[in-house]
């Protein structure tokens, strides 16, 4: 039913209860019993133990567990003990993340007043707000947090903060009159008070219309539900690699195992022969790189401020295309801030940043003392005086205690060097008339030191004018007459026209011991001084961070609850809003379907006055345009979207935990310009994980193929298994690592973001690898020949030499690594870590060369000193070759 709409009296009928007195006990259970608990629902959860083996199912796992199985066969057991522990760590990992992330709900639930004050059988009572029933009457106060959704039917100065459900910076006045807006959005219900939001001022008593799920709160519970969280891209290229490698694996140990049967070797040595290659041909390590290169990309997002909820999220967060961001508190301060001041046909501008007491003042560009204009002076002093707000400091900043407009205008007085202590010692409040959103104003009567009586008013402007008779006029009082009020109306206007929200500054002398007992004696004939505008600004930074992000091919899109004028003046500020980008308000959004969103979605800068259902509509529509989203958000409307889009991203300081929870980062300092140092992180742990599996594949393509020609050419098997399994598992882990860790290229931010359908083998990967690894093959080949046609009865040495070889050419080849163009385009001593690891796996190779108790085991002899300039000269062919070929392509 549409209480809104209705009259009080028609709401207590439509609800069957009184208000006078209350529901009855009975009725109380019977209700609950048909309603159920005012409760949100959390939905059906996986136990424990089934999300744990669920960690199982991934298909490069598969792929591990199988050659656990492979391993243990060739009786490799250390082999296949680190297999099962790759595996093991990686479930528990996928685990624990699974486990955090769906506390979404529970921190929805904590948003629910635990105590509330409800009319029963006629007096008041606390209880548990869980047993709230539709009908039932409550009462609340500044301070106090909803308990459901309630229709209001006393409101005594009543304003509610719902910036976390709606996105609107400033509290909202409620009143208890029935709306004639068709369909308004939650931000315009203003006789309706919802659960889980703040009362900033006031007082007031609602009936409740909706308990539970069916609150607005609740709806967004349900959408959090539902809303569907898929897949990063480099899960699906992991998975379409874990496919390819299978793939040829097998096909290349039933060729290598058929060719070398038929060129007269044994069965059981092909066999396993076969196996090795097989084991090779997967790098088992991948996953386990994989995850620690996004690992230690989580620690140094860290030491950046900002937190990954999700591992996968840094690399998902390179890819984005588009970075949908919430207004409030995300690209503004959520701090009213007094940016211009009128009064008698002069502009003061005021600069200075939240709600820090330090600012300039300018007129007409010039800087000037604000006690040297009576009219200004007056404003700042009168705005400070009918104030109720303060200053605090907490943790060593400045935080406001109060009303937010009021807070501004207490910032603005006391960047001129007023004082309110000081104020209260010179003025003596002897009467107040609080601020009613009927009339839209409060007075306070005060008396100076001189004792002289004044009427002090501030409200809204349109107000303050239709009931002042005189105005101050360059420094001095005349008659407000047609003409000056339409003069002093186009003043307004164009303040608003900035987006300022605009506060009316009046006052009127009364004789001295006058009584005025009522606001209708003290509101009328006043004298206009002037009007004071205010803006939630933009957060120095955030403009520089979206100029980066645009220059980097990457869209910022602002969505907000606030009002379209409000929207498009703080995006135009930003860079966001061009000439040729669309603005769409939320009723524009609600008779769209998301097709119809599609269409126009890519020409959409700025979406307003939207709600939850809104942004998961304009979420949906960029991803089905093909678009990688990122939701950047602080309120539990923003839950549902953050969690539908590839990558949530939550404020760390004013985000509520249910953003928290559904998010896969937050920012620490609710910087967005720290999304920019996430997107450079990104990129990099993504161009480093393609680094790394170029560099494993070429290398396992090399061993693959040196043991296929040899097979082919009718030789002896250059490389025995032990030696494949010490290659593939010892000396390539440490420096494929290290590439995890390399920093990022010049041009990171200036290129475009990947396409969500880029392969990993993409951008000529694929041809690295494959020619990269024939050669490193062809090269460890030849030494083989080489070495066993001078002496063929010294094959275990060859083998020697084709090992030494295929372990150096892969050394040399992981600098070659470090760049998509040529080894020579970066500083080979850049990366420290690629240096070192480099050292300890060539260490691991004369270990196993010359250690006597370890070469009957790797079946190796000592390398005599005139090889090693064989060893290096054809190992370094592969790397050098391509090097050449790229500085004659650049020549050109």
């Amino acid at each position: 039913m549409k209480f809104h709409e209705m009259e009080i009296k028609q709401v207590e009928k439509a609800l069957e209860t009184d208000f006078s007195t209350g529901l009855l006990s009975e009725e109380v259970k019977k209700r609950i019993s048909k309603y159920g608990l005012n409760e949100l629902d959390e939905g059906e959860k996986q136990s424990a133990l089934l999300l744990f083996f669920s960690q199982f199912k991934d298909f490069m796992v598969l792929i591990l567990l199988a050659a656990t199985l492979i391993s243990g066969l060739l009786g490799e057991y250390i082999d296949a003990i680190a297999i099962i522990a790759i595996v093991i760590i990686n479930g528990f990992l996928g685990f624990f993340q699974e486990r955090k992330a769906e506390k979404s709900l529970s921190a929805l639930k904590e948003l629910s007043a635990p105590q509330v004050s409800v009319l029963r059988e006629g007096q008041w009572v606390k209880v548990p707000s869980k047993d709230i029933v539709i009908g039932d009457i409550l009462k609340f106060t500044s301070g106090d947090r909803i308990g459901a959704d309630v229709r209001v039917i006393e409101s005594r100065s009543l304003e509610i903060e719902e910036s976390a459900l709606t996105g609107e910076s400033v509290p909202v006045s409620k009143h208890i009159d029935p709306l004639t807006t068709v369909n308004p959005g939650i931000g315009d219900m203003e006789n309706i008070a919802f659960m889980g939001t703040m009362i900033t001022r006031g007082s007031g008593i609602g009936v409740v219309v909706a308990t539970g799920m069916k609150t607005a709160m609740g709806q967004i519970a349900d959408l959090l539900q539902n809303a569907e969280s898929g897949e990063t891209p480099l899960q699906r290229r992991l998975e379409q690699l874990g496919k390819i490698l299978i793939s040829v694996a097998l096909l290349l140990t039933v060729l290598v195992v058929a060719i070398g049967v038929l060129q007269g070797h044994a069965l059981y040595e092909m066999f396993l022969a076969g196996v090795s290659l097989a084991v090779a041909a997967i790098p088992e390590g991948l996953p386990a790189i994989v995850t620690v290169a996004l690992s230690l990309g989580v620690q140094k997002m860290i030491k950046k401020n900002a937190i990954v909820r999700k591992i996968q999220a840094v690399e998902t967060l390179g890819c984005a295309s588009v970075i949908c961001s919430d207004k409030t508190g995300t690209m503004t301060q959520n701090k009213m801030t007094v940016t211009h001041l009128w009064s008698g046909g002069h502009t003061w501008t005021v600069d200075g940043v939240g709600y820090k007491p330090q600012g300039n003042f300018y007129r007409n560009e010039r800087p000037l003392h604000p006690k040297d204009e009576k009219a200004l002076q007056q404003m700042l002093i009168f705005g400070m005086l009918c104030n109720h707000s303060e200053l605090v400091m907490k943790e060593e900043e400045i935080i406001l205690d109060g009303d937010p407009t009021e807070g501004a205008l207490l910032v603005s007085a006391m960047k001129a060097g007023f004082e309110r202590p000081t104020l209260l010692n010179e003025f003596t409040i002897i009467n107040e008339f609080p601020f009613d959103s009927a009339r839209k104003m409060m007075s306070m009567h005060v008396k100076d030191k001189q004792g002289r009586h004044f009427i002090v008013t501030k409200g809204a402007p349109d107000v303050i004018l239709g009931i002042s008779e005189s105005i101050l006029w360059e420094e001095k009082t005349q008659y407000l007459g047609k003409e000056m009020k339409i003069r002093v109306q186009e003043a307004i206007n164009g303040l608003a026209s900035k987006a300022l929200r605009t506060i009316a500054i009046a006052y009127k002398p009364v004789p001295a011991n006058t009584v005025i007992l009522s606001e209708q004696e003290a509101e009328k004939k006043l004298t206009f001084i002037g009007v004071q505008g205010m803006i939630d600004p933009p957060r120095p930074e955030v403009k520089e961070a979206v100029k980066e992000c645009k220059a980097a091919g990457i869209k910022t899109v602002m969505i907000t609850g606030d009002h379209v004028i409000t929207a498009k003046a703080i995006a135009a500020q930003l860079g966001i809003l061009s000439n040729k980008s669309k603005v769409l308000d939320g009723k524009a959004l609600s008779n769209m379907s998301v097709e119809e969103l599609e269409v126009v979605v890519d020409e959409v800068s700025v979406f307003a006055r939207v709600s939850p259902e809104h942004k998961l509509k304009i979420v949906k529509a960029l991803q089905n345009r093909g678009h990688v989203v990122a939701m950047t958000g602080d309120g539990v409307n923003d839950a549902p979207a953050i969690k539908a889009a590839d990558i949530g991203v939550a404020m760390g300081i004013t985000g509520t935990d249910v953003a928290k929870e559904a998010s896969a980062l937050v920012l620490l300092d609710d910087n967005f310009a720290t999304i920019k140092a996430a997107i450079i992180e990104g990129r990099n742990i993504y161009e480093n994980i393609r680094k790394f599996v170029r560099y494993l594949l070429a290398s396992n393509v090399g061993e693959i193929l040196v043991m296929l020609f040899a097979m082919i050419c009718g030789l002896p098997l250059p490389l025995i298994p032990i030696q494949i399994l010490w290659v593939n598992l010892v000396t390539d882990g440490l420096p494929a690592m290290a590439l995890g860790l390399d920093r990022p290229e010049e041009n990171v931010m200036k290129r475009n973001p990947r396409s969500p359908n880029e392969g990993v083998f993409s951008r000529g990967l694929g041809w690295k690898v494959v020619s990269r690894g024939f050669l490193i093959g062809i090269v460890t080949l030849f030494s083989f020949i080489i070495v066993y046609h001078n002496d063929t009865s010294r094959l275990q040495y060859a083998q020697t030499i084709a090992f030494a070889t295929l372990v150096m050419a892969q050394l040399i080849h992981v600098f070659d690594c470090r760049s998509e163009k040529s080894v020579l385009s970066r500083n080979p001593f850049g990366n420290p870590y690629l240096v070192w690891s480099v050292i300890s796996s060539l260490a691991l190779m004369l270990v196993v060369i010359y250690y006597p108790p370890l070469q009957p085991i790797f079946h190796t002899l000592a390398i005599r000193g005139q090889d090693w300039l064989l060893i290096l000269g054809l190992s370094s062919i592969p790397t050098f070759l391509l090097a050449g070929s790229f500085l004659l392509r650049k020549t050109k």
